[in-house]
C-alpha cells in the first residue's frame, strides 16, 4: 500500500513534521509513503531525513491570517494547482492521498477526488475546513476551528498534533555538550521559539527578557524570517542556537517553554510535561486558544506582560507540570490515531 502526502509550507518545519510523523506511524501498517511539496519549497527537513519529494503547485492563503485578498489570490491559482496535483496522483498511483494543512489539504483532497483516489485531509485552518469536510474524511488538529466544536459528522475526526513519540527520550548530557560557555547549568532555563522559523515578535520577546534582569538562561531556536532579527539577541544572557535538529535533547534542559499558541512545539512541550507560556499574536495575529485545549498547562501572554506571566509560570511550575501530564499520553498517541484513520480509509475501498 502507498500513501502520497501533499504538504503545504516550505518543508522545513511544522507542516512537514506533521506529515513525517504521520508517515512514520503509517509505516507500522506497511504503508509506503511519498511526499509532494510546492515547487519553491527548499525541503530542508526532508533532506535531513534523506528523503526525496515530488514537486507540485501548492498555493497558500495565509492560514488563520488569510484575508479576502490572499484567499482570492490562492483561489485563482487553485484550479491549475489541482490539475497538476491530480496528474501527479495518477503518476504515483497511491492508495490514499493525505492533504496536510491549508493549501496542502485543499489541493491534495481536491486532486484525489479528481483522480478518483481516497483521501484524508489534515486540517488547521478555516479554509481547509470549509473545503475538505465537504468532500472527504478529515482530521481536525487543535488549531482548527472545528476542534473545540461538538461535531456529530462521522467523517470529521479530532486529534492532537502528531508528535514523534521519541520526543520524550532526549539526552540532557548531549544538549549540555552543545551549550556555549555562557550557559549556566545552575540557573533555570527558558526556551523561546516560534517553530522552525523565528518570527519578529518572538525575537522582540527574547530581547525584552534579556534586558529584564531575569536570572535564567534564555535559549532561542529557529531560523529568523529576516536576518535583521539577529539584532535582538545582543545580550549576554541570550543564547541563540539557530535551526537545530536535536530539539528532543534540548527539551531535557528546559524548565519553561515560551512558544506560539499553535504548531508542533506547544504539543511537544506538553508531551515533555513542560510548563508553557503561549506568546500571543506572533504569527500574523493568529489566535487558537490552546490554553483552553490544554487547560492548566498553558499560560497566555501578550508581549508587554511576558515578564509577569513568566514569573507566574515559575511560581506554579509543579502544578503546570501535573496538568501537562494529564494530556501527555494522548498527545503521544496522536500519530498512531491519525495513522489508523488513514489506514481505515484505504481499506474502505
Amino acid at each position: 500500500m502507498k500513501a502520497l502526502f501533499i504538504v503545504t509550507g516550505r518543508g522545513i518545519g511544522g507542516d512537514a513534521v506533521t506529515a513525517l510523523n504521520i508517515a512514520n506511524a503509517l509505516s507500522k501498517y506497511n504503508v509506503e509513503c511519498e511526499f509532494a511539496l510546492d515547487h519553491s519549497a527548499p525541503g530542508l527537513l526532508l533532506k535531513k531525513k534523506g528523503l526525496t519529494w515530488h514537486k507540485t503547485s501548492i498555493p497558500q492563503a495565509g492560514g488563520h491570517a488569510a484575508t479576502k485578498k490572499t484567499l482570492m489570490r490562492a483561489g485563482l491559482r487553485t484550479s491549475k494547482a489541482v490539475l497538476e496535483a491530480a496528474k501527479l496522483c495518477r503518476k504515483v498511483r497511491p492508495d490514499v492521498v493525505v492533504g496536510v494543512i491549508g493549501g496542502g489539504a485543499v489541493i491534495g483532497c481536491l486532486a484525489a477526488k479528481m483522480a478518483n483516489i481516497p483521501s484524508v485531509g489534515i486540517l488547521i485552518t478555516p479554509a481547509d475546513a470549509r473545503v475538505c469536510t465537504r468532500i472527504t474524511t478529515t482530521v481536525a488538529l487543535p488549531e482548527s476551528n472545528l476542534f473545540q466544536m461538538d461535531i456529530k459528522d462521522k467523517n470529521i475526526h479530532k486529534a492532537y498534533s502528531p508528535v514523534n513519540p521519541d520526543v520524550v527520550i532526549g539526552d540532557r548530557e548531549k544538549a549540555l555538550k552543545k551549550m556555549p560557555e555562557s550557559y549556566d547549568k545552575n540557573l533555570p532555563t527558558i526556551l523561546l521559539s516560534s517553530g522552525s522559523t523565528l518570527f519578529e515578535k518572538m525575537a522582540v520577546a527574547v530581547s525584552k527578557l534579556g534586558k529584564s534582569g531575569i536570572n535564567a538562561n534564555i535559549l532561542v531556536v529557529g531560523d529568523p524570517l529576516e536576518k535583521e532579527y539577529m539584532k535582538y539577541f545582543d545580550d549576554e544572557k541570550v543564547i541563540y542556537l539557530g535551526y537545530i535538529d536535536w530539539i528532543r535533547d534540548l527539551y531535557k534542559l528546559v524548565d519553561i517553554a515560551v512558544v506560539t499558541d499553535d504548531g508542533m512545539m506547544i504539543q511537544e512541550s506538553i508531551a515533555c510535561n513542560l510548563p508553557i507560556v503561549a506568546l500571543l499574536g506572533v504569527k500574523y495575529g493568529r489566535y487558537h486558544n490552546l490554553a483552553a485545549v490544554f487547560e492548566g498547562a498553558v499560560l497566555e501572554s501578550e508581549l508587554d506582560e511576558i515578564e509577569d506571566v513568566l514569573h507566574d509560570a515559575f511560581e506554579n511550575m509543579d502544578e503546570m507540570k501535573r496538568n501537562a501530564s494529564k494530556y501527555g499520553p494522548d498527545v503521544l498517541n496522536a500519530s498512531d490515531n491519525i495513522a489508523k484513520i488513514i489506514y481505515n480509509r484505504i481499506n474502505e475501498n
